[in-house]
């Protein structure tokens, strides 16, 4: 069996370790995927990323603002974690924990997937949903054990997130942030009208 979680861990954490910058006070960890993104036979694959946001990057927004909080406004210099074209040996990982999994289609997206009032009711393309779980519990190992508030000297929620805010990306940083590290986060996007 393949041993992703462990293998993401790993890799986040070394990455989390080299990041000393003054101000940081969100971890994003980046899942999206996209028509374009290949790798062997597949398209429309999830890739993995994560970076951070500083005092500095928002300036001195306020608490609820949508520049302190919106993915959007962020300087996004990710380091790819999972990315067949900067990190293949990651990516075939995943692809073996599909397999393995029973996990086929992968990147084929149900065409039934937003209910009777428009909203997207989906999982997103087969297999992102499913990285989603494994990126969330990666995220919450990182939150219990204490690493993010002894590295950083104070509470930093990890929020997971595609370009927009779908329901399973709450869901999966609500997860992720066991002991409410994410709630400033979550109420700020109620109130900026970005997620229900």
């Amino acid at each position: 069996m393949s041993n992703i979680s462990e293998k993401i861990y790993s890799r986040v954490k070394s990455i989390m370790d080299t990041w000393s910058e003054n101000g940081i006070y969100a971890i994003s960890f980046f899942v999206y995927s996209n028509e374009a993104y290949q790798y062997k036979n597949y398209s429309n694959i999830s890739t993995f990323a994560i970076s951070y946001n500083t005092e500095d990057d928002c300036e001195g927004a306020d608490l609820y603002d949508e520049e302190r909080w919106n993915y959007a406004f962020w300087r996004q210099d990710e380091t790819p974690i999972i990315d067949p074209d900067e990190e293949p040996e990651m990516t075939a990982l995943l692809f073996n924990w599909y397999k393995e999994n029973g996990i086929t289609d992968i990147g084929k997206e149900d065409d039934d997937c937003y209910d009777s009032n428009f909203n997207y009711i989906g999982k997103g393309p087969v297999g992102h949903y499913e990285l989603l779980q494994i990126i969330s519990e990666v995220a919450s190992k990182l939150q219990s054990e204490g690493y993010v508030e002894q590295h950083f000297g104070k509470d930093i929620p990890i929020i997971i997130h595609g370009l927009e805010y779908a329901w399973y990306d709450i869901e999966a940083t609500k997860k992720a942030n066991p002991h409410g590290e994410a709630d400033i986060f979550i109420k700020a996007m109620k109130e900026l009208g970005m997620i229900p």
